[in-house]
């Protein structure tokens, strides 16, 4: 609830009436304060467009930056720290309408240095148009724009994580803005250090008879991370940079079971650089045109111990080089809006992998270049009566090395309402799903003497289709209908080959994987004591394959989810706010495979201190119980294999923040990540 205050100037008003009264009837006339108390609506629609008002869903959250608050939104999930969307099969994340190219572990890392104090709303898209430059969803940040008023403004971030191992960071953000100069500036600094475990057992069927081979396998891993987001905007051009140098990383799998102890070193010889720099300026007549250009550079060398004996070494490298320009045009005939635009994006990937030792693994050294061009038209209009909508239509070119296509993409969103109380909104969207760069070279990672990571050259591109459809309720309740298919999707499990002891992990496309489910989101609570949102979404998942490497599958499944979200506070005015959230799985799939339920419990504490409560200290416990983790199951055409996680998802974050002249800041963008030599 929202106090939208004090009309004190109509006992002014009142009174200047009163004189004209006679003074026998009417000799003091006194009229009290009048306050008005209204509820600031949670969710609006237009065009296809779902704008939520996240500020005020987590004013009294234990959040501290960008990333952790959108995890509040109406069908989003924020699992770990990646973000999903319900009913949609991926998402992109853009700020103020603007797309930047960067890989989505870059991303996540810069909106986790971003304050939720600059937010200005939230808008999600199931079915963004073309001109966003975006296929399928997207969730596009709003923020505030600094004005010359405002000076100096900045936040100063410190915290420490604590989980199996601790790690810590911290990170300035500050904006700025002179006469027609507005900048922006956020850099972070992390020093990290990750621990996750599995145990496995794949009873393999070898020449006729099974084999036990168990294993119990620990994930070590450290680096220094740096992160930097620095835009410059003179009237409408704008010079936006983003960076990401990671040094000191290394990473080690240590592996022991039935074939014995292994030790996997990997080791990173120089930083791993990510730098992007984006170029856009908007004309005074509807056009704008940008681009950027991306640089990124990794050079990884594995090295595997069977107890102290060395058995091989390997360097892989990386080197990409990616063009993008568009131009957009936009122009308004009567009460329509007509958009039509063009973009090229040209990559070079040079890779490379080199063995030492062990066997017959095959060397590689090429360079993979990839062309995608594309032109789109769309159209956008609202009705008087209720209906307003956006529709677009795109023609894509694909090529490289492997194949070239055409791809016809379609992009539909629709909203009507009449009054706030009931928003129906209908989307539709199909979208290509390109792989890894790394994946095509067809490289090969060991794992141990047992398990071997292979890429795929013939892997393909994927069609990927969803439709929603949305009811608002009174700008709060919110319900999603979904339906996603995947034509040609990929998957990368576990495979028993049968012509050797060997398990094989590669990404492969199969037959599709469909998706039909009912997402319900509801916020409830007693007053400021007691703020609550609950989710409930069931689901229907469908994978098929008739060639899972040599075998085939069909695998369906009813999944549930829930969570409910809690925040308490013990008076109006208190400082201190406390939130208890809770959220479950029921047992699900992943291709071939069964996965297990999983359930956690968080709870955290918010602490607002200091002149103009410029402070803020926050606790928070993440997965109390350490319980959110599956075990993986695959019982089929011979396949028998098991994998228990124990990764330690149980963590405690402690965060302290200053707001300095009243601090509001920024955030950036991506697309999906294709970029790296494995994980």
């Amino acid at each position: 609830m929202k106090n939208v205050i004090l009309f004190a100037s109509f006992i002014s008003s009142i009174s200047a009436l009163a004189q004209t009264e006679t003074t026998d009837t009417i000799s003091l006339r006194e009229l009290d304060e009048v306050v008005v108390k209204g509820e600031t609506p949670q969710v609006r629609g237009n065009d296809g467009i779902m704008v939520v008002d996240l500020p005020g869903i987590v004013k009294d959250k234990p959040v501290t930056n960008i990333l952790e608050a959108l995890g509040y939104m109406p069908g989003v999930m924020n699992n770990n720290g990646m973000i999903g969307l319900t009913g949609a099969s991926n998402v992109t994340i853009i700020i103020n309408g603007e797309l930047t190219n960067m890989p989505l572990e870059n991303l996540y890392q810069l909106l986790y240095t971003m304050p939720i104090e600059r937010l200005k709303n939230v808008e999600i898209m199931y079915s963004a148009p073309a001109k966003y430059h975006v296929n399928g969803a997207v969730i596009n940040v709003v923020l505030k724009t600094p004005t010359p008023l405002d000076g100096l403004q900045g936040q100063i971030r410190a915290g420490y994580y604590q989980a199996h191992y601790g790690s810590y960071g911290g990170g300035l953000a500050a904006t700025y803005a002179i006469k027609d100069w507005t900048f922006d500036i956020n850099y972070g600094l992390s020093r990290t250090k990750s621990w996750n475990r599995e145990e496995t057992s794949s009873n393999h069927l070898y020449n006729g008879k099974r084999t036990m081979i168990d294993d119990d396998m620990r994930r070590i891993g450290r680096n220094w991370s740096n992160t930097i987001f620095a835009s410059a905007a003179w009237k409408t051009i704008k010079l936006t940079y983003n960076g990401q140098i990671i040094s000191d990383s290394k990473g080690w799998r240590l592996s022991s079971g039935t074939l014995g102890d292994y030790t996997n070193v990997y080791k990173m010889l120089s930083p791993v650089g990510y730098h992007n720099l984006a170029l856009r300026y908007t004309a005074p007549f509807g056009m704008s045109i940008g681009g950027d250009y991306t640089r990124y550079s990794e050079n990884r060398q594995q090295s595997l111990f069977k107890g102290a004996d060395y058995l091989l070494g390997s360097d892989s490298r990386q080197d990409i080089n990616r063009w993008h320009v568009y131009v957009d045009q936009q122009h308004r005939p009567g009460k329509w809006q007509l958009n039509y635009g063009a973009e090229y994006q040209h990559s070079n990937d040079h890779s490379s992998q080199h063995y030492a030792s062990y066997g017959d693994n095959p060397d590689f050294d090429d360079t993979l270049s990839e062309d995608v061009a594309s032109f789109y038209v769309g159209t956008q209009r609202s009705f008087d009566w209720g209906l307003s909508f956006n529709l677009s239509a795109k023609g894509e070119y694909y090529h490289n090395k492997y194949q070239h296509n055409w791809n016809f993409i379609p992009q539909f969103g629709a909203t009507y309402y009449k009054t706030p109380k009931s928003i129906f909104q209908l989307n539709f969207n199909s979208q290509r799903i390109y792989p890894s760069y790394w994946e095509l070279h067809g490289g090969t990672s060991h794992i141990n003497d047992y398990s071997t990571v292979i890429g795929n050259p013939a892997l393909q591109p994927y069609i990927q289709y969803d439709a929603q459809f949305n009811y608002i309720l009174r700008q709060k309740f919110v319900a999603t209908l979904y339906f996603q298919y995947g034509d040609k999707t990929t998957v990368q499990l576990p495979y028993q080959s049968p012509d050797a002891l060997t398990l094989i992990y590669q990404t492969i496309n199969i037959n599709y994987e469909r998706v039909v489910g009912l997402n319900l989101y509801a916020p409830f609570g007693i007053g400021y004591i007691w703020n609550a949102t609950a989710t409930a979404n069931v689901m229907n998942r469908r994978a098929k394959a008739d060639h899972f490497h040599d075998i085939s599958f069909d695998n369906s499944k009813w999944i549930f989810y829930g969570s409910v979200g809690n925040s308490f506070k013990f008076s109006q005015n208190c400082p201190v706010s406390v939130s208890v959230d809770f959220s479950y799985i029921s047992p699900s799939l992943q291709g071939i495979a069964d996965l297990s339920g999983i359930w956690k419990v968080d709870a955290g504490v918010k602490w607002q201190f200091g002149k103009k409560s410029c402070c803020e200290l926050n606790l928070k416990a993440d997965d109390i119980f350490n319980t959110w983790s599956p075990t993986m199951t695959i019982n089929h055409a011979g396949q028998d294999y098991r994998m228990k996680v124990r990764d330690m998802t149980r963590n405690l974050k402690l965060t302290f923040i200053w707001h300095f002249n009243g601090f509001k800041p920024k955030a950036t963008d991506i697309d999906t990540s294709r970029f790296g030599t494995g994980k």
